[in-house]
């Protein structure tokens, strides 16, 4: 996906949030990933995702992981990407 169509992507999203949940949401933004950590099964780990987004401590690693390298990548990038936003915008 090229830069402009990642960000021509990032205003849809951001217009439909506005649209779908109200004007009183604005999106931050959107981190784009290659792959996503999912279960053998192709169950993509939400809770695990939102952990490693809110700087918190994972427990437990899902032992049916199909590729643990995703949750480092994750980690990564959200973190990258705090670091772009002003702090008025951060939780």
């Amino acid at each position: 996906m090229s830069p402009q169509q990642m960000e021509k992507l990032k205003k849809e999203i951001g217009a439909r949030v506005r649209t779908d949940v109200g004007a009183f949401c604005k999106l931050i933004g959107v981190i784009f990933m290659d792959k996503l950590p999912k279960t053998r099964s192709g169950k993509i780990l939400r809770a695990s995702i939102r952990t490693l987004c809110n700087k918190e401590e994972l427990k437990k690693i899902p032992a049916t992981i199909d590729d643990i390298t995703t949750l480092d990548d994750i980690s990564k990038a959200s973190a990258e990407w705090m670091e772009t936003i002003p702090e008025s915008s951060r939780r």
